[in-house]
């Protein structure tokens, strides 16, 4: 338009006709008359603005972006529950100048690719929530990915002692339905005591563990964890796309979203190898699971009966009738039962799980007796009266000689 003002201000300097003009522009004469007659002009449209797609969703990306959430991926996720019907392109640019500037450190490296089957990392992450009355709170994330498929896999912990450790391999072996070649993890002391030599010494329920699962444990470098990249950025990954923002009512919910999470997660296309992990899992070929009697004994866990016959498992306190009071006991939990089973393999109880830490779930029948065998679960030494005529009578000699009286 503005080439057009400019030719039309020139011919009529010249002092051509506006049939002329016509002619030479194929503009119609009264257009010509117009911006001769009233020069430069302000578009109608200017100053109105196009609604877009993302208009009602606008201050619930501020929301989640106040949170902490700058993932674009994950906020699409959010706003398609609420009713958003649009592509990403919109979402990232209005996110775009909101996010905080972003700092990139650290020399270049060399990606490392793995064949099916020969390689699963692993690692804690440590993420944070807020509770009902406002207060930060930590809790233990157990993550592992396997190497060539991409398989995820996430649980949340209270513990990152040696036994939670072991029980979440396995949860995670069972959820992948095989074992792989190899376990790259960091130096954690529940894995690894020391070094001789630059070889690593094991500890000696995981080195056992590894055997009978089948697997061969390796560490990355020291102070080098982009050697296990692909775990290392899921950890990131589950505290920016899952945590973020999540709202659950207690421990077991989280888990149970976390699993679902895992499932929705590994049907989508990955980024990096453009496939959905699922579908290349197949492709794993991974050994089979060891027999039930292996799966169980890392999958229970060991405690003692207090005094006031309740056993502490993750944060929550389960009774346990009072004849067991010092005992160990033996203790799985699945899905939201908890079952609980003497030494010799007798089941004592079944408990419905609590998640709310420092509860206590009391036993029927817990202090049944107690009173009457004043808390003795067994009954003390004691003598026995008999009548006179059932007493051996001896000779003092006999007595004599036991006193060594000669």
């Amino acid at each position: 338009m503005a080439l057009i003002l400019c030719y039309m201000n020139r011919v009529k300097i010249q002092g051509k006709k506006i049939s002329e003009i016509a002619r030479e522009t194929g503009m119609s004469r009264n257009t010509i008359k117009k911006y001769l007659r009233k020069g430069d002009q302000a578009h109608k449209a200017k100053g109105r603005k196009k609604s877009s797609k993302l208009d009602p969703f606008k201050t619930k990306i501020d929301e989640l972006m106040k949170m902490g959430i700058y993932n674009a991926n994950t906020i699409l996720e959010r706003i398609q529950g609420l009713g958003y019907a649009g592509g990403i392109t919109i979402v990232k640019d209005y996110m775009n100048p909101l996010r905080p500037p972003a700092i990139r450190t650290g020399a270049a490296i060399k990606r490392y690719e793995t064949k099916p089957g020969k390689q699963a990392q692993m690692d804690w992450g440590i993420l944070k929530y807020r509770d009902q009355k406002g207060k930060v709170c930590k809790i233990a994330c157990f993550v592992m990915v396997l190497g060539y498929s991409r398989m995820r896999y996430v649980e949340f912990s209270r513990r990152c002692d040696e036994a939670s450790l072991l029980r979440c391999i396995v949860n995670a072996f069972e959820y992948f339905n095989g074992v792989p070649d190899t376990v790259l993890t960091d130096r954690m002391k529940t894995v690894v005591v020391s070094s001789d030599h630059g070889r690593p010494v094991w500890q000696t329920d995981f080195e056992r563990f590894a055997t009978e699962f089948g697997f061969v444990p390796k560490l990355c470098r020291v102070r080098r964890p982009q050697t296990k990249g692909k775990v290392e950025r899921l950890v990131y990954f589950v505290r920016d796309s899952f945590m973020a923002g999540r709202q659950f009512t207690d421990f077991g919910d989280l888990q149970a979203q976390a699993i679902a999470w895992c499932d929705k997660v590994n049907r989508r296309i990955h980024g990096t190898t453009g496939e959905r992990p699922v579908d290349l899992l197949r492709d794993e070929k991974l050994k089979a699971l060891p027999a039930v009697s292996i799966l169980n004994r890392y999958q229970w866990e060991e405690r003692k009966v207090a005094r006031d016959c309740f056993i502490s498992f993750n944060g929550t306190r389960y009774g346990v009738n009072w004849n067991y009071c010092g005992q160990a006991v033996r203790v799985l939990q699945k899905d939201n039962m908890l079952t609980i089973v003497s030494e010799n393999g007798e089941i004592l109880y079944i408990h419905d799980v609590c998640h709310q830490s420092r509860k206590h779930v009391w036993a029927k029948g817990q202090y049944d007796g107690l009173e009457i065998q004043e808390g003795k679960p067994y009954e003390e030494p004691y003598g026995l009266q008999v009548p006179v005529d059932e007493v051996e009578i001896r000779p003092l000699t006999v007595y004599e000689n036991l006193a060594g009286v000669v």
